[in-house]
């Protein structure tokens, strides 16, 4: 079986460890913040890359057949999402593509609701394309987080919402969202003329029970509904800029290409197609090694960690590969910067950047090292 090999990416212009002073006060820090990981990529995709490079001709290419069958029977295999071929479009990313479809289907003052806390380019998703932030709020229950239906609703009646951004797995809560939930809010979005773009790139990080439920295969929503999903969390493959958009409405589908084709992103990255389908073909136990490592990782936070800081709140991870933590027990908010970078040494996704009231909270990226969590949990144990 294929081995998770670390590296120290220190110097090789990682945004998670070098560079750090563009957002933190300083560098050495320990980088446990940007959501990719800190393992080689697996063999299958190293070794599809090298053949690609060996030929030495990276010059116009046209994605292959191979590569959408592979992507197609992954989605089957594993979340049992029968995807047809023509539905399929290339992003350079899900950002971009969350972006783009907000362009599409609004105009400047429309409301785009989001759910927060939420991965922050959602917020700026809304008010970078001259749209109305709607923030309807998790509620949090010592660290378990549900929908509030009733602001849900009440946000999509009064306040001239067309686009819904849903994440799913929800980042950075780590909520897995339930069947019911999916349905309850994509009915309430139908209710009242809502679109929904569904950001499932983290979808193949769930351990165990509840699996993951993609978005589309909870009811007849086609007409309203695209999902966004990528191989770059799964496979660590973020650097190579190809994501993957599924439209099956073929109304959606047409408004999608003439957008895009004004944008001339009609194509992609060659080495990413490449690298995409090695993994979907032959990546799979490489990925079920890093799923060990991450649930491994939060276990040493849980077990290492709680203990000796028995008021702090470590939500349960369901999905994604990310913790999210609660130290309001012991920092103020006016004192995390000073407690989370100047005493324990550490780079991590703040809470305040999510939005809602999350003013306390760190996320922290499980997806490396065991010794990496270790050094941050006894950091925190020391100085919160």
């Amino acid at each position: 079986m294929e081995e998770l090999t670390y590296r120290d990416r220190r110097g090789t212009n990682s945004n998670k460890w070098n560079h750090l002073t563009g957002r933190f006060t300083r560098e050495g820090l320990l980088g446990l913040w940007v959501a990719d990981m800190d393992f080689a990529a697996p063999a299958c995709v190293r070794e599809a890359l090298r053949r690609k490079v060996d030929f030495g001709v990276f010059g116009y290419d046209t994605a292959p057949d191979s590569y959408y069958e592979a992507f197609i029977r992954w989605e089957k295999t594993y979340h049992g999402y029968a995807v047809q071929r023509d539905w399929l479009r290339y992003s350079p990313g899900v950002v971009a593509a969350f972006n783009w479809f907000v362009q599409l289907f609004t105009q400047p003052g429309d409301g785009v609701l989001v759910q927060t806390p939420v991965y922050y380019p959602f917020l700026s998703a809304a008010t970078d394309n001259g749209c109305r932030l709607i923030c309807s709020e998790l509620v949090n229950t010592d660290g378990v987080y549900t929908i509030d239906f009733a602001d849900f609703e009440r946000k999509l009646a009064e306040e001239r919402v067309k686009v819904f951004l849903l994440c799913s797995p929800h980042n950075p809560v780590g909520r897995v969202w339930r069947r019911e939930e999916l349905e309850r809010m994509l009915s309430l979005c139908r209710q009242y003329g809502v679109r929904v773009i569904a950001d499932e790139i983290h979808h193949d990080f769930t351990y165990g029970e509840p699996s993951h439920i993609p978005t589309a295969t909870v009811g007849d929503y086609d007409d309203m509904l695209v999902t966004l999903t990528a191989p770059s969390k799964t496979f660590n493959l973020a650097g190579l800029k190809t994501s993957v958009i599924i439209i099956p409405d073929p109304e959606l589908r047409k408004s999608w290409d003439a957008y895009t084709g004004k944008l001339h992103t009609d194509s992609g990255n060659s080495f990413g197609v490449t690298a995409a389908e090695a993994a979907y073909t032959g990546g799979r136990p490489w990925l079920d090694q890093v799923l060990r490592t991450v649930r491994g990782n939060y276990e040493i936070l849980r077990t290492e960690l709680l203990p000796r800081k028995p008021d702090l709140r470590l939500s349960p991870l369901e999905g994604t590969y990310l913790a999210w933590l609660d130290l309001g027990a012991y920092v103020r908010p006016d004192q995390m910067v000073d407690v989370v970078e100047g005493k324990c040494g550490l780079a991590v996704d703040y809470g305040s950047w999510f939005g809602g009231n999350a003013a306390t909270h760190i996320r922290v990226n499980l997806a490396t090292r065991p010794e990496n969590i270790r050094q941050a949990a006894d950091a925190l144990a020391e100085h919160l």
